[in-house]
């Protein structure tokens, strides 16, 4: 709510208010959040985080899973390890991708359960 004719907000719970601005974080952080909202928003990506939370696997296995010819994966492999979603081990002449760490297994578990209640 704002006050006429002031540049200063007039809240009507200004404690509650100021607290609650707290939780605003840093513009840097916010564009961070929603990029990785945005990676994690296409189902393509879904479906390769949902598989590599579960095995390490290589482009052709994703492929398989997936449905998408393996230079589609790739693509989408680029885009997710440029966002810290993926990354890659070789193996010998064999590359494995796995998700990036945890919290990336956790959104979407924690996505998929807000969904389905």
């Amino acid at each position: 709510m704002r006050g006429q004719g002031s540049a200063a907000p007039v809240f009507a719970h200004r404690h509650a208010a100021e607290d609650a601005r707290k939780a605003i974080h840093r513009p840097e952080v916010l564009r961070g959040l929603g990029e990785t909202f945005r990676m994690l928003g296409d189902e393509t990506r879904l479906k390769i985080c949902l598989v590599l939370a579960r095995q390490e696997l290589c482009v052709g296995d994703i492929a398989g899973l997936v449905g998408l010819s393996e230079s589609a994966v790739s693509h989408q492999l680029r885009l997710m390890k440029a966002m810290r979603i993926v990354r890659y081990r070789r193996e010998g002449r064999m590359t494995l991708y796995m998700l990036d760490d945890a919290h990336i297994e956790d959104l979407i578990r924690l996505g998929a359960r807000h969904v389905a209640e």
